[in-house]
């Protein structure tokens, strides 16, 4: 029962969403000052929705084909995602100092290469399989990085004024994206042969994909008046209140 509802019901309801928001982007004019999110949800669709179900169809769940293209995407949907938590750090320093973004980008990008370099070194000594065992090894580490990451945005956001509740929803999304998958993995490497483990590692990614989404579209779906009058009714409510009137 639990996996007729993860392969027809929650995966088609994560693309139906998926769908429903890059269109949603587009013909609400959003697209442009969107982008990196519009591009990371149609990286999802495309990879996750699309070219995985067909190489599976075509090898098998079980073939090595599958497993190489699994992984190999799962480092791109990765990539995609830490240039997306980049591109959210770039927004948040833009209510701050203006030159703080310098500092940032330049820590983001060593934090990249050590992730890389760390995973290289942790493999170096074992030459068997050295390809296939360093994408997952290096998918892992930027997932767990991006968590940190994102959790640092987060923090960060509680400086900015005024609140760009947008933005804090598009973090929160993201948080709830890294957060569930990175500890069912965390799970999964403690108790390996443990039912509840491969349960969680399973379907709780799909489960935050799908809560990412839904908060991503409620954040969008407010017009940015109103979300200029949220933030401003924090810190002039009665302005913010003759704004909504006349909005």
């Amino acid at each position: 029962m639990v996996d007729w509802i993860g392969k027809y019901g929650l995966s088609p309801m994560i693309y139906l969403i998926e769908v429903g928001l890059l269109g949603f982007l587009i013909l609400r004019g959003h697209a442009r000052r969107l982008i990196s999110i519009l591009l990371y949800l149609a990286s999802l669709l495309a990879l996750d929705g699309i070219a995985r179900p067909y190489v599976w169809a075509r090898y098998g769940l079980s073939s090595r084909e599958y497993a190489y293209f699994f992984w190999v995407s799962d480092v791109a949907l990765t990539l995609a995602a830490f240039v997306l938590v980049c591109a959210l750090f770039r927004r948040a320093c833009q209510h701050l100092e203006k030159r703080m973004w310098h500092d940032v980008r330049r820590l983001l990008t060593l934090v990249f290469f050590l992730v890389l370099g760390i995973s290289y070194l942790v493999l170096s000594q074992n030459f068997k399989n050295l390809f296939s065992q360093f994408i997952i090894e290096f998918q892992q580490n930027l997932y767990f990085t991006c968590l940190v990451l994102i959790t640092l945005l987060y923090v960060l956001m509680q400086k900015v004024e005024p609140v760009d509740d947008e933005l804090t929803l598009l973090v929160s999304g993201m948080g709830i994206q890294f957060a569930g998958p990175a500890a069912s993995l965390a799970l999964l490497r403690l108790a390996p042969e443990e039912g509840i483990a491969r349960f969680l590692a399973t379907y709780v990614g799909p489960l935050c994909t799908l809560g990412m989404l839904l908060i991503w579209f409620y954040a969008v779906a407010q017009t940015p008046k109103s979300i200029a009058v949220h933030g401003l009714g924090r810190k002039d409510p009665e302005l913010a209140e003759a704004v909504a009137r006349e909005a």
